[in-house]
């Protein structure tokens, strides 16, 4: 059974991710740091509407939970694999570079970077092996553009997306797509403290983007139908960077 696993899946755009993706047919794990009642409660809406989910725990920048993590779950599901990965978590600690302090730096890059090694290097092996796969890394207007106060979350999205076109080239030839969704501002908990009035003023379309709407295009990416699509990255930002 080909499953999807969603990094950072239990709330916001992880949770607009998985009820799309469950709503595709896909089996999905809904990966969490520590919220499990927000996990749970993604878990539930995708049953409610007929998928099936289940929760992996464990910290996306920690090298040995991951490999612990998936170890375990590949070893209970061996006639199974992910072919859908969504590599979604990520965190934020803005803040002017000359104020900037090393946590700062270091657990961004971790998070938003160094998970994307650390996850799909574990998955990689099982979608060669299948000879299919779809690999969909969230990036951000911040990685295409640099958005002054966050050179820290700047570089880990830039850093990504180079990483995503490095991959696609490397897997092509085994049918698997790699690819990066760049979102703008859209209305989640990350962007809560942000002056939405102040900043909708910027963007063409006059407003911040909705979660459903990143969702849509990182369904349609995990599509067969997006076999020819790879080493891209789709921009979700209402016409505020083109």
């Amino acid at each position: 059974m080909r499953y999807a696993l969603v990094t950072g899946g239990s709330r916001g755009l992880g949770r607009a991710i998985c009820l799309r993706l469950s709503r595709q047919g896909y089996p999905v794990i809904i990966n969490y740091k520590s919220n499990s009642e927000a996990a749970l409660e993604t878990k539930r809406l995708i049953e409610e509407q007929g998928g099936q989910a289940e929760l992996l725990p464990f910290d996306v920048s920690d090298k040995e939970q991951v490999e612990k993590a998936l170890d375990g779950w590949l070893e209970q599901h061996q006639e199974d694999y992910v072919a859908v990965l969504v590599n979604n978590a990520g965190i934020r600690r803005d803040n002017l570079m000359v104020f900037m302090q090393d946590d700062d730096w270091s657990s961004v890059l971790n998070t938003n970077l160094n998970s994307f090694f650390y996850v799909t290097r574990r998955l990689l092996k099982g979608m060669m092996t299948k000879r299919w796969g779809r690999i969909i890394n969230v990036a951000s207007l911040s990685g295409l553009k640099g958005l002054a106060g966050q050179t820290n979350y700047s570089a880990a999205k830039a850093a990504l997306i180079g990483a995503t076109k490095a991959l696609a080239q490397e897997v092509a030839p085994r049918k698997i797509t790699v690819n990066a969704v760049a979102p703008g501002f859209i209305a989640t908990d990350m962007t809560s403290e942000l002056n939405e009035e102040e900043l909708k003023k910027m963007i063409p379309v006059g407003r911040f983007g909705r979660p459903e709407e990143v969702a849509a295009a990182v369904a349609f990416l995990a599509q067969e139908d997006a076999s020819y699509i790879t080493g891209n990255v789709i921009s979700i930002n209402g016409g505020l960077y083109t």
